[in-house]
């Protein structure tokens, strides 16, 4: 084994020892010391852009800045003395010149972090004379709102777009005192490739770009008496909303969000894990027509992304045949909920609303989609609340959510699987998939640790595996962050292009950085740190689970005995797949 190199400095008087290439900024967060930064995330490379990050060091005038600058053998850094720190008030006094003074009606107000240092710094008054550009929002998508006047020019949405999405919707425009965030070539948000991901969001250290809210229209619905209302939790929201309580992320709240559901006044309480083990039930099978039986192109591509369904559209519309047609779990409970559900209750489907709490901003895209997702005759879902939107209802509401006690969920479309709680993590699709695919081949479960399938958990951009089933290599891909696709896609493309043999049958992708648990909706301040947390939680919630396969959950079996027929049948085709089409890049 090779040892890593190190290199030995001193920071604020004590002495460290950091692997080689660490940032100043890394080595003295080691050292627990904290150095103000505004445009440096830890998902991204630096862009050194903010300037409160500098640092001193000794026998040297320069003033480097902590979060691109290696710390280097013999270094001696002060990060903090008062001439450091009348620097870094005079840099946000000076940010904050050209920035509105609006926290008290912003999206960000109370978790935005050039908030947080003008607190901090005790900046309470301007020094500067304000001036602020007069540009316009852009709602123009439907998902994500641009307030570009509360842009601080940190770079980060600019550099999430391009870098970790591949995306390169936004860009920046113009120069000097002049430089603002934009689409690229200054178009509307609705007119670039933008893939309503919501990273740019999750990513924003202001209220500079924030989701749609949409918790008027939930709370209108659900004072109307004319409304059947209904709500589903993804699995990714169980185990992030606690960290807009105060609780450490990973824990699982999932039966405080259906005690609250009823508690605020929705009439029937949905679990979107339940449809979860309805779609894997689809896409299994069809993994299986594709794959044993040769009916269908491989290799199959996982479809419940709605960002990326829509990314796959716009740039990789070659793989369409490939896209599961199965839909989404959100769309696919709208669907049962508005037939399934209101037949046996004898409900009026027109008077169900069907809100769902999602992580993801696209979700609220994929209700756009009307020409697929209203096989019932009505929209599949009304209304998408991100975990954002739904912690805001929560403490709007009046409700102790921390003290209600635990309640379950409404049974015919509330039961779960630990296949369909794995959902939301990148490989869970695949995990959950390949359980339910070994038993349509084999006609037997998985036992013991062989129902883990550990190659394709965690946070590798792209993970590759070959899995036997009765005997056959099943070849497999997962790829989150869409910046990784390409080289999961090129490799299929070139073995078409040469007549090789395919390296993968089956690929699953999810837009956004550890999947659903990572997506733009969730609670701000993600890292891999906190991703793995919650990836642990619903982890644990899947082993927690007394059925741990999809095509056994006793609800699935029913809704297939008592309505559907059997998996792919003509029924189940009508309601719970749906098309794709190839759509242009850039809309006139």
């Amino acid at each position: 084994m090779i040892k890593q190199r190190t290199v030995k400095a001193t920071i604020d008087g004590q002495s460290v020892e950091v692997p080689y290439g660490t940032s100043i900024l890394d080595a003295a967060r080691q050292a627990c010391i904290e150095i103000p930064v505004l445009c440096k995330h830890p998902d991204l490379p630096p862009t050194a852009a903010c300037g409160l990050c500098i640092v001193k060091l000794k026998d040297n005038a320069k003033l480097p800045r902590a979060c691109a600058t290696p710390l280097e053998d013999g270094m001696d850094v002060v990060t903090h003395d008062h001439e450091l720190r009348e620097i870094r008030r005079s840099v946000i006094e000076l940010i904050l010149s050209n920035h509105p003074n609006e926290c008290l009606s912003c999206g960000r107000n109370g978790s935005c972090e050039l908030q947080t240092l003008a607190a901090e710094f005790g900046i309470r008054q301007d020094v500067i004379k304000r001036t602020v550009r007069d540009l316009p929002c852009d709602n123009s998508n439907g998902s994500i709102v641009l307030d570009f006047r509360k842009c601080i020019k940190c770079g980060r949405c600019v550099t999430v777009c391009q870098e970790v999405q591949n995306v390169w919707a936004l860009s920046f425009l113009e120069r000097g005192i002049n430089t603002r965030m934009a689409p690229a070539g200054d178009i509307s948000l609705a007119e670039s490739p933008c893939i309503k991901c919501g990273q740019c969001a999750a990513h924003c250290p202001t209220g500079a770009i924030v989701e749609r809210d949409d918790v008027s229209l939930v709370t209108a619905a659900i004072e109307d008496p004319a409304k059947f209302c209904t709500v589903q939790i993804a699995p990714s929201v169980r185990v992030a909303i606690g960290e807009e309580f105060g609780l450490p992320p990973g824990t699982n709240l999932t039966k405080k969000l259906y005690a609250f559901m009823r508690r605020i006044g929705f009439r029937a309480v949905f679990d979107t894990n339940f449809s979860a083990d309805l779609t894997i039930v689809e896409e299994a099978s069809e993994f299986v027509e594709r794959f044993a039986h040769g009916k269908g192109e491989l290799p199959l591509i996982t479809s419940c992304c709605p960002a990326w369904t829509d990314f796959m559209e716009k740039k990789h519309y070659d793989f369409i045949d490939n896209f599961s047609s199965a839909k989404s779990p959100q769309q696919m409970l709208g669907v049962m909920a508005k037939t399934y559900f209101a037949e046996t209750q004898k409900i009026d489907p027109a008077t169900i609303f069907q809100v769902s709490i999602m992580p993801c901003t696209a979700k609220k895209y994929e209700l756009e989609r009307t020409d697929e997702m209203m096989a019932s005759g009505f929209h599949d879902v009304d209304v998408v609340l991100t975990t954002r939107e739904l912690a805001r209802l929560i403490k709007q509401s009046g409700i102790d959510f921390l003290a209600l006690p635990d309640e379950e969920a409404d049974s015919i479309l509330g039961d779960y699987s630990g296949a369909g709680t794995i959902f939301g993590v990148t490989g869970g699709v695949m995990e959950a998939a390949l359980r339910t695919a070994y038993h349509y081949v084999t006609g037997e479960n998985l036992e013991g640790e062989a129902i883990n399938f550990e190659a394709v958990r965690g946070l590798d951009g792209v993970k590759e595996a070959a899995i036997k089933v009765a005997g056959t290599e099943v070849r497999i891909a997962v790829a989150h962050g869409l910046s990784h696709v390409e080289q999961v896609l090129n490799k299929v493309r070139a073995a078409r292009e040469s007549g090789a043999e395919l390296p993968y049958h089956f690929i699953e992708v999810m837009a956004c950085p550890g999947g659903c648990i990572g997506g733009g909706g969730q609670p701000y301040g993600v890292t891999n740190a906190v991703r793995q947390k919650r990836i642990e939680g619903l982890y644990a919630d899947d082993r927690d689970c007394a059925v741990r396969f999809s095509h056994e959950n006793p609800e699935i079996k029913r809704l297939y005995e008592d309505y559907l027929g059997k998996p792919l049948s003509e029924r189940a085709h009508q309601l719970l797949h749906t098309n794709y089409k190839p759509r242009p890049l850039y809309k006139n």
